[in-house]
């Protein structure tokens, strides 16, 4: 390969770290055509984006970019396949799904919200909460002593009309 393609592929590497947040290094090797073709209409569907790459480009990539891959650089060995995203637990998620009945992707390490994580700790990304689903959390935190009070104002009013109406119904 041509240094000037060599440049080029880690320029555009460096565009997909800056537009995605969120990256996972996975192993996809020994899957025919028909299931990796599956896997990126999988990935499509949830915004993920599928490309293979190779290590060293991507870890110069990865340098430019002042991104710390110490902690998971056992994860650059061998065939790579990255899952960019902008949400965290996305591909932790389809990963997981996909493994339920065969091993079709293999994590071998991740970049998520800022921090890195191995292949053992699928179950910890799952679990990472979104930006979205913690904004959801926080509003509902917010509401609930709203509704609790409208709740009991509502039902006060409904009690209060009850014996009002049975003290005027009953005979004097």
């Amino acid at each position: 390969m041509k240094k000037e393609d060599k440049v080029l592929n880690i320029e555009k590497l460096e565009g997909l770290i800056s537009e995605y947040a969120h990256f996972y290094v996975t192993n996809i090797e020994g899957l025919d055509a028909a299931k990796t073709s599956a896997l990126r209409r999988e990935c499509f569907k949830q915004d993920v984006k599928l490309v293979m790459v190779k290590n060293k480009f991507f870890v110069k990539a990865l340098e430019r970019k002042g991104i710390d891959v110490a902690p998971i650089a056992t994860a650059f060995k061998g065939t790579s396949a990255i899952m960019f995203c902008n949400t965290g637990n996305v591909p932790a998620k389809l990963i997981k799904t996909l493994n339920k009945k065969e091993q079709i992707v293999a994590l071998k390490g991740a970049y998520v919200e800022e921090g890195c994580f191995g292949a053992d700790q699928l179950e910890a990304l799952v679990a990472i909460k979104s930006k979205n689903e913690l904004i959801a959390d926080v509003i509902a935190l917010l509401q609930s002593p709203a509704k609790n009070v409208i709740s009991a104002l509502q039902s006060g009013a409904g009690t209060i009309h009850g014996v009002l109406k049975t003290l005027g119904e009953r005979p004097e």
